[in-house]
């Protein structure tokens, strides 16, 4: 079974950058896309944002702008770069598939943005 390590998160500035890394333990060409989730406490996961396995991509309103998703294949990891960091952004990030959400969680990382 694929197990996910998210790695680089950390405490940043406001408007700050820091660059994610989900490293996946089995080929991540057997999901239609991987994605990015990022959780705050007392709620559910939410999606940041997906590629495709044809590098289509896709983010949501608050993050558009600031935030790319990429990914290798031959080393079954997925980046998520951050750019002009706010404290909405402050949450725990995890990596997943998208949609069906078939892989087990990983640990996440957490990303804090305070002064």
């Amino acid at each position: 079974q694929v197990q996910l390590v998210e790695s680089g998160g950390g405490l940043v500035q406001p408007g700050g950058s820091l660059r994610l890394s989900c490293a996946a333990s089995g080929s991540i060409l057997n999901y239609h896309a991987m994605a990015w989730y990022r959780a705050t406490p007392g709620k559910m996961r939410d999606l940041v944002a997906y590629i495709t396995k044809t590098d289509s991509t896709s983010y949501v309103d608050s993050v558009k702008g600031r935030f790319t998703i990429s990914r290798d294949d031959a080393r079954n990891t997925v980046y998520l770069q951050m750019n002009r960091l706010t404290s909405e952004d402050t949450a725990v990030y995890y990596c997943n598939d998208w949609p069906s959400l078939v892989i087990p969680w990983g640990q996440g990382t957490q990303v804090t943005v305070s002064s």
